[in-house]
């Protein structure tokens, strides 16, 4: 298997924090990278996309919800590592569920709606628990 070939550039993605009951999506990445990691919903970008339109389509692409965008909940920038990797800049932002139930794309493998403060041990991206914790106050 080939490692896969990263950008020479920054590349500007977004993330959703998606509250439903007072609870987050979170969804498990079912390849690198991050694979068996849980995170928020999101993906890069395109070009001549608005971020909340990329949020949009990201989430319907991943999940198939429906949301509505509260705010930005803060950013996130992921170096490439000593073993490579992209460099990402991630505006993750506050939502609320608005409709249809989740079904997951081949990107992801398992989803779970959890209370904020509720991931205990769960296996996480870095940064997570700070940007859910700042969406939550947007909510």
């Amino acid at each position: 298997m080939t490692s896969p070939v990263h950008p020479t550039r920054p590349q500007l993605a977004v993330s959703g924090a998606i509250f439903r009951d007072g609870k987050v999506l979170l969804v498990r990445r079912a390849r690198s990278p991050g694979k068996g990691f849980y995170s928020l919903p999101g993906g890069r970008v395109e070009f001549g996309e608005s971020l909340h339109a990329a949020l949009h389509r990201e989430v319907d692409e991943e999940t198939g919800l429906r949301i509505e965008i509260l705010g930005l909940a803060g950013w996130r920038e992921v170096l490439p590592g000593a073993g490579g990797g992209g460099h990402y800049l991630i505006m993750s932002f506050a939502a609320r569920w608005t409709a249809r139930e989740p079904v997951l794309n081949d990107e992801h493998d398992d989803f779970k709606w959890l209370a904020p403060d509720g991931l205990g041990d769960l296996k996480v991206t870095g940064g997570l628990l700070e940007v859910i914790e700042a969406a939550r106050k947007l909510v």
